[in-house]
């Protein structure tokens, strides 16, 4: 009953692995098969879980850019759209390496302990640098 078109469906490749990666145990017998069902439901539940954040994040993306295209026909404050704001706001920029350096030295600053993350971002910030 395998059906190579759903999206979870391991290769022979795979299934052939599981059946043979325990030894020299009996294949026939109901320990075995509840092994072989145990790795392959492990790995249906992992592809299943990358499959459904790639899904949600779409649709988070998709309803924030409905909303702005709402709030850009009918809002504007101050002079300004609305929608750029909530959309810079709900999708931040990630923080510029050097805005990691910075935060990076604030740790040392306070008194942590450096972290090797905090070191190679100082490190990658200062060969940025030109000479």
């Amino acid at each position: 009953m395998t059906d190579n078109n759903q999206p979870i469906t391991p290769s022979p490749e795979l299934v052939e692995q599981w059946c043979y990666e325990d030894g020299d145990e009996i294949r026939t017998s109901p320990r075995w098969y509840q092994r072989v069902c145990a790795k392959a439901a492990r790995w249906g539940y992992e592809q299943r879980g990358a499959d459904i954040e790639d899904d949600l994040q779409k649709a988070r993306d998709e309803e924030l850019e409905a909303c702005c295209e709402v709030l850009a026909r009918e809002l504007i404050c101050d002079g300004k759209h609305v929608a750029t704001d909530l959309r810079a706001a709900r999708r931040p920029k990630p923080p510029s390496l050097k805005e990691q350096a910075f935060e990076a030295l604030k740790h040392a600053e306070e008194g942590w302990r450096p972290v090797p993350a905090d070191c190679e971002i100082i490190r990658r910030a200062l060969e940025s640098l030109p000479d």
